[in-house]
Formats: C-alpha cells, sequence, structure tokens
C-alpha cells in the first residue's frame, strides 16, 4: 500500500464522519482564524498610529513646560517657557531647521468660531509661520499662510485646519472671508489640506494665527509660550538636537534643586516606541490565539484515538493480510495531518474576512501579514503531525490476534 493509496484511505475515512471530522477541525480553525485576525488588527493599528504622527511632522522635537516640577516656583515662572528660550535655542543648536513658539488654548479649553449661522468649537493655536514646515502643513486647499509680517504687526488673520473650513463653509470659498474667533474678527488667508489626523492634537480641527497676535490680542499669554516646536535637517541628528537643547534650557529653565522646568519630545523615540508596543501587543495576541491550535490539537489527539478504538478490528484484519506496521502508521497520520491542513486553509479564510471586517469596523488600514499566514498554516501542520502521531503508533502497535477477537 503506496502513500497515494494510504491518502486515499485517510480521505475516506474523513468523509465517511463528516460532522465529527468537522467539529474536530473547528478547534485547528478558530486558532488559525485567530493568529492572523490578531496580528492583522495588531499592524492595522501600529500603521494607523505611525500614519498620525507623520502627519503631525518628521523629524520634529517638541519642549514643554514640566508643570509638576514647576509647582512652588513663583507664578510657575520658571517653568513657563519664554520667547527667549526660542532665541538661545537658535544661537546654541545650529543643526534646526525650522523653529517656532507655540501658544494653543488646547490647555484651557476650545474656543468657538463662527462663521455666519454656523459654528464649532475649535483649539486656537497661535504659531509663527515656519510651523507649516514644522507640522508639515505645506499644502494648502485654498489661499495660503500667514507673514512674517503679520505675525510682527499683530494682524488678526487666521488658517483653517479642513476639518474648521468644512463645518463652517461647507465646500465654498473661504479665503477673504471673516471669522469670529472668540469675541475677535479674522480675516481667512488660508484653508490647510485634509490631513487626515486624529485626536486631541488633530491639526484637521485647529485654526492657526499669528503668535504675536495670540500673545496680545486673543490668549494674553505675551511673552510666554506653551511648547516650542522645532525640525531637525534629519532624523539621524534627533539625539544630538535633543541634548543641545535640553542642555541650553537647563541653564535658565531648572529649580532652585537642579531639576528640570521642562519637558523635551523626540518624534524618533515616539514612532519607536509605538513600534515596540505594537510588536508586543500582536505577538502576545498572537500568542493568547495560538492556544486554541493546542486545544483543537487535543481534539484531534482525542478523536483519532477514539477512531483506533472503533477500527480495532480493521486494523487486525489488515494487519493478518500483511499490512505493515507503517502503513497503518502512515494512514491514521495523514488522517489527523489532513484535517488539520482543511482546517488551516478554512481558519486562514475566515482570519482574513475577519481582518476586513474588524478593520473597518475600528477605522484602520487592513494588514494581511503574509508572514502571520505562513506561520499559523505551518503550525497548524505541525499540530496534525504531533498529536496524531502517538494515535497512529498506537494503531500500528496493535497485535493482528487480539485485535481481531475485539468486539
Amino acid at each position: 500500500m503506496n502513500f497515494g493509496d494510504s491518502f486515499e484511505s485517510a480521505l475516506r475515512a474523513i468523509a465517511a464522519n463528516k460532522l465529527r471530522s468537522a467539529l474536530t477541525m473547528l478547534g485547528v480553525v478558530i486558532g488559525v482564524g485567530s493568529v492572523i485576525a490578531m496580528i492583522g488588527i495588531g499592524e492595522g493599528t501600529k500603521k494607523k498610529s505611525l500614519e498620525e504622527l507623520e502627519v503631525m511632522g518628521s523629524n520634529r522635537i517638541t519642549v514643554s513646560p514640566n508643570w509638576m516640577r514647576g509647582r512652588g516656583q513663583s507664578g510657575n515662572d520658571a517653568s513657563t517657557l519664554r520667547e527667549s528660550d526660542v532665541e538661545a535655542l537658535k544661537r546654541n543648536v545650529p543643526i534646526i531647521k525650522h523653529i517656532s513658539g507655540v501658544v494653543t488654548s488646547r490647555f484651557s479649553g476650545s474656543t468657538m468660531v463662527k462663521f455666519g449661522s454656523a459654528f464649532r468649537r475649535s483649539p486656537v493655536t497661535g504659531v509663527e509661520p515656519q510651523f507649516r514646515f514644522i507640522e508639515n502643513s505645506t499644502k494648502m486647499q485654498a489661499g495660503e499662510w500667514f507673514t512674517d509680517d503679520d505675525n510682527l504687526m499683530m494682524n488678526r488673520v487666521a488658517v483653517l485646519g479642513y476639518t474648521v473650513y468644512d463645518e463652517l463653509f461647507g465646500g465654498e470659498n473661504a479665503v477673504g472671508s471673516t471669522v469670529r474667533v472668540g469675541n475677535q474678527n479674522f480675516t481667512v488667508v488660508g484653508v490647510i489640506d485634509y490631513k487626515g489626523g486624529s485626536g486631541w492634537n488633530n491639526p484637521d480641527e485647529a485654526v492657526y494665527i499669528p503668535l504675536k497676535t495670540a500673545q496680545n490680542r486673543l490668549l494674553g499669554s505675551k511673552d510666554r509660550l506653551n511648547q516650542i516646536s522645532m525640525q531637525m535637517a534629519s532624523s539621524e541628528l534627533l539625539p544630538v538636537a535633543q541634548q543641545m537643547v535640553e542642555d541650553t534650557l537647563y541653564q535658565t529653565r531648572r529649580s532652585a534643586t537642579g531639576e528640570e522646568l521642562f519637558r523635551v519630545f523626540n518624534q524618533a523615540e515616539s514612532l519607536q516606541m509605538i513600534q515596540t508596543q505594537s510588536t508586543l501587543l500582536s505577538l502576545l495576541l498572537a500568542g493568547i490565539a495560538s492556544v486554541s491550535l493546542l486545544v483543537g490539537g487535543i481534539g484531534i489527539m482525542n478523536i483519532m484515538l477514539v477512531s483506533v478504538t472503533e477500527r480495532t478490528r480493521e486494523i487486525g484484519l489488515r494487519k493478518a493480510l500483511g499490512a505493515q506496521k507503517g502503513t497503518i502508521q502512515s494512514q491514521f497520520l495523514l488522517e489527523s495531518v489532513v484535517m488539520c491542513v482543511l482546517g488551516g486553509v478554512i481558519g486562514i479564510v475566515l482570519g482574513t474576512v475577519a481582518v476586513r471586517f474588524v478593520a473597518d469596523a475600528l477605522q484602520v488600514p487592513q494588514v494581511i501579514n503574509v508572514a502571520a499566514v505562513g506561520i499559523a498554516f505551518a503550525f497548524s501542520c505541525l499540530v496534525g503531525v504531533f498529536f496524531g502521531l502517538y494515535p497512529a503508533i498506537r494503531a500500528s502497535n496493535l497485535q493482528p490476534i487480539e485485535a481481531l477477537r475485539h468486539e
């Protein structure tokens, strides 16, 4: 009896008990499908997070006051960033490509923005014109950014994020129109193209005005800053630049005990942290899902042992007619492997469908990890071999006389 005959015999045995075979394969189907779905959803979530960080600009370093350590200082003065810090950074960190002080209403609440009868609450952010390069907001849907002259003269001009523009103007031309920001009128000079960000720092939902206008006419922060944002020439320079920024600010922004009253955020570190956390999460989810494969393998071993018991007389008759141990063993092992392979194929299909369905529901990119598909399928085959080997060996070791006497 050759391999083809053993394979055909295995298929007949599986087909003879369709319901039992289907239920036996169910554990493998769930296991393979879960591994593919979990890894795919994890990869999609990671991809979305990285895309959102890219929306905020690349090669970026952001400095914020460390308010917790600033407690106890006079009026929190030592922990508040100032325009003098921007000038110091320009002098001492020559690898800065673009830099801008930032004041924003995000920390105190959104501001009412109106046009005609339409209105919405949006964060208002005061920045210098070069901020558009730092935040990667150079592509405009209409108009242009305000200029250095607008900033110096404290003009009431505004650049709208795409969501703000869409809700207030509904697709109509906004450039040249007057919108009311808080209790003051501003002229719209530009609309940023849609960027697709999300979360509290979404640029699509922001209104940008000149820094000095925000400080002196709207937010009343004078020369104080909520943040300092800067962009380096390349990502390779970020670690060096971060150290230089920290050294510069430490001269003026430190407590009496020497603690830093500022925090420096490196975009590259954020990207690396997200990638590491997402990879660990995907592996954890895949490990949990793999338990289903092991449970399915135990189910296959159980059913194969039952099958050996049910077919004891058949095994005895075949061995009495000259069937070799290897032939009996290969037939039962093939039954186990075939069930796992079929379960793996069905699991791949269901896992792929699950990724697409869940990704649409969570609004994350659909990512089918080919490596995960291959590993899950290979693992299902190994489960078939591992858990089918013992029943196959047990069947091949039956003595013909004892098997023929079995009832």
